[in-house]
């Protein structure tokens, strides 16, 4: 038997206990730990971080996702703020280091707030009360709709979102690139009957992720009439078919060689990363007229010799028995072959091998094969040409063949030399969207990141295209949040109003980090930014006491559009800018950051238990 603890508790754990305030500030030095990693890479001027793995792979990147992915951190709390970042970069795509930045401040702020005898449960309903009223403020004043985006919006939100990574300086260049990519794969959606007046695309992820949007908070809001949002009480349900735009259908291919501005995108076609099987196949498919198509047949199945199954046993008796049992093994696979030739198809490409037997077959009839093909790119292309992927010939009665439906369309197959090695392009495909977008680069360091930069920018032309809302950019939301907090909090009478002040204090840790990445002074330009938004929100309350409704002033709605301007070291009107982002990007990372210094707060005992205990 164990002896009795010496605390006299009389329990025995077999591993360490860490609780109250030591477990709390352990927790909070390890989340800060994690976003001081990421901190010095946000913003357009932000830097670069180069991770070296066991076996001396590189990756250098600024993308917060990617850096916090790659890190082995053991610590818990400090893995809750890794899995934010995932589940930003998931349900949104960009804004990943931010919300880090955000909930480790905010964490920051609670730990001193708790060893100033503040109760945790006091300051989690003040964070909570604070989540409410800032995303509420932010879809009645902050959010601007456009029912009909241009291109000239989404250009701008894909150059906000490119500006911090390697391909800022070409981000005209590539902007353009990934509206094209995203229009291309426009799909119509479901009719919707709900009303839209959040600027959220996914009520559902909203309410997987975050608790509070479907279980009132048992703290009461001492001041109701501030909280809820009046454009949603008179918001009137709309049936609308929403588009989509799924981002799988966009194939995104590396080839080494050549500058980045020499990258290209195949509207309406699609480039698979394979080349002919043999020489003597045709490089070109193309129809004999110009209305005529290119059939496609994609298999996923060996295109060898047929032989016999395992525990298969043949007795001959007769040697010359042998010959012909190899020889009805080539009529086999002959027939096989034959039945996809009969079916229409002038290229074939398969997932596995062909043999030699097969390619002669092949080079015979003027088709061009292809093997070795990625899973994934084959599905995308039976989406893109309206075919389907066969994976056995064998129909319900037995017997082997091809469905001619099954077969893919285009226009035209060809094989072109990129970089070092040959691509097949598909172009004119005749099935829903699908487009391929070609990266060239120096180094495979280089591709890497601009394909992450890419994604970033697919994910925010998305979200603008489906939401229709944007926000401006710069530090203007944050500050603007910040003013009308700390407004708020004085009309609280009750000690949530500590914590709702030290959330508005909180959010200032994103223009604060813009400027110092960019090697200006941080005070100076966030005093300027605060002076800007304050005096527009007075302007805005005055106006509406004397005409009861919101302010139309130009002037006032130039300052609430005031953020940074990094290059130039000075404050701007960021909307006239082009500086502009999703709304959907502003409100998730609110609710993420939040939820997350929430869950690493309420936490006050750490058990960690030995091996021996775990088993």
């Amino acid at each position: 038997m164990s002896a009795p603890r010496a605390d006299g508790t009389g329990l025995f754990i077999g591993g360490q206990r860490e609780t109250g305030q030591d477990v709390r500030t352990g927790n909070v030095t390890a989340a800060i730990a994690v976003a001081n990693i990421v901190k010095s890479s946000l913003g357009p001027v932000g830097l670069d971080k180069m991770l070296v793995d066991d076996i001396g792979d590189v990756l250098i990147t600024n993308d917060g996702a990617t850096i916090l992915a790659q890190l082995e951190v053991d610590h818990p709390a400090a893995r809750v703020l890794v899995d934010l970042a995932q589940l930003q970069d998931a349900e949104v795509g960009d804004g990943t280091t931010s919300v880090v930045i955000v909930a480790s401040e905010l964490l920051r702020r609670g730990n001193e707030m708790v060893k100033s005898g503040i109760h945790p449960t006091s300051i989690i309903s003040g964070y909570r009360l604070a989540l409410k009223e800032a995303v509420s403020y932010l879809k009645k004043n902050m959010v601007i709709k456009v029912s009909e985006l241009g291109d000239e919006h989404l250009i701008n939100a894909a150059k906000t979102s490119m500006s911090s990574k390697i391909i800022g300086q070409e981000s005209d260049f590539f902007a353009k690139m990934a509206v094209d990519a995203v229009k291309s794969v426009k799909m119509k959606g479901p009719p919707s009957s709900q009303p839209n007046t959040s600027g959220d695309t996914s009520s559902t992820a909203n309410t997987a992720t975050n608790p509070n949007t479907t279980t009132p908070s048992t703290t009461t809001d001492p001041n109701p009439s501030s909280t809820p949002s009046s454009s949603n009480n008179n918001a009137t349900p709309t049936t609308t078919k929403r588009n989509k735009y799924p981002l799988s259908a966009i194939h995104i291919l590396k080839a080494h060689g050549k500058s980045s501005t020499e990258s290209h995108f195949i509207a309406g076609g699609f480039a698979l990363n394979a080349m002919r099987a043999a020489q003597g196949m045709p490089t070109a498919i193309e129809g004999a007229s110009p209305g005529e198509t290119v059939k496609i047949a994609m298999l996923d199945m060996n295109l060898q010799r047929h032989r016999m199954a395992m525990g298969v046993q043949v007795i001959v008796k007769d040697p010359a028995e042998i010959e012909n049992i190899k020889k009805r093994e080539m009529d086999i696979t002959k027939e096989r072959i034959n039945k996809i030739i009969e079916s229409g198809a002038r290229v074939v490409l398969t997932t596995k091998g062909v043999d030699d037997l097969c390619m002669k077959y092949f080079v015979e009839a003027g088709i061009l094969c292809a093997r070795r093909c990625g899973k994934d790119d084959l599905k995308r292309l039976a989406k893109a040409t309206g075919g389907k992927v066969v994976v056995t010939m064998a129909d319900m009665e037995g017997n082997e063949t091809f469905d001619p439906e099954c077969l893919g369309i285009c226009t035209s197959v060809r094989e072109e030399r990129i970089g070092d090695g040959e691509m097949l392009y598909v172009h004119g495909c005749a099935g829903s969207g699908a487009s391929t977008i070609v990266l060239r680069g120096a180094n495979e360091y280089m591709l890497d990141e601009m394909d992450r930069a890419l994604h970033d920018s697919l994910c925010v032309v998305k979200r603008m295209l489906e939401s229709s809302t944007l926000v401006v950019g710069g530090g203007a939301v944050e500050a603007a949040l910040s003013v009308h907090l700390e407004k708020y909090a004085e009309t609280l009478d009750t000690r949530e109003q500590l914590a709702i002040q030290e959330f508005a204090d909180a959010l200032l840790v994103i223009p604060k980090t813009l400027a110092v990445n960019a090697a200006k002074d941080s005070s100076d330009l966030v005093a300027k930014l605060r002076a800007s938004h304050a005096k527009s929100q007075k302007k805005g309350q005055t106006a509406g006491a004397e005409d009861g409704k919101e302010s139309e002033d130009a002037g006032t709605q130039a300052l609430s559009n005031i953020g940074l301007d990094l290059i130039e070291g000075k404050i701007r009107d960021n909307l006239a800018a082009g500086v502009v982002e999703p709304a959907i990007s502003k409100i998730k990372s609110l609710r993420f950051a939040t939820e997350a210094a929430i869950t690493i707060l309420r936490i006050d005992d750490r058990i960690t238990l030995t091996k021996g205990q775990q088993q």
